[in-house]
């Protein structure tokens, strides 16, 4: 059955992607050591209960399988802490959702 999105839905998904985003490259900017290694276009994520850390290209934030992932992550753990963004997920189901999405 499908579900027509309302553009109301459309809007606050992109505000956000767009609150996902600032918050991605402020925290880059105050701890830069950490993120030297992330290429223009990816973000950080860590994954799983020992918090291992995936550096995934922003395109995946428009994918409906990963904002499943990350309306589960804002209802666990909120956006506002230090740590960058936690997918609140194991490892091994992280990694075969974004081979899936790599595609």
């Amino acid at each position: 059955m499908a579900f027509k999105k309302s553009s109301n839905n459309k809007l606050s998904q992109a505000a956000l992607i767009k609150h996902i985003l600032k918050r991605c490259s402020s925290l880059g900017r105050k701890q830069q050591q950490h993120y030297d290694d992330v290429p223009k276009g990816h973000f950080v994520v860590y994954v799983g209960e020992n918090r291992s850390r995936y550096v995934i290209p922003i395109s995946f934030l428009s994918r409906p399988e990963f904002q499943t992932l990350l309306h589960q992550a804002e209802e666990e753990f909120g956006f506002n802490h230090d740590m960058g963004l936690i997918i609140p997920c194991e490892e091994q189901t992280f990694e075969s959702l974004t081979s899936l999405l790599r595609f």
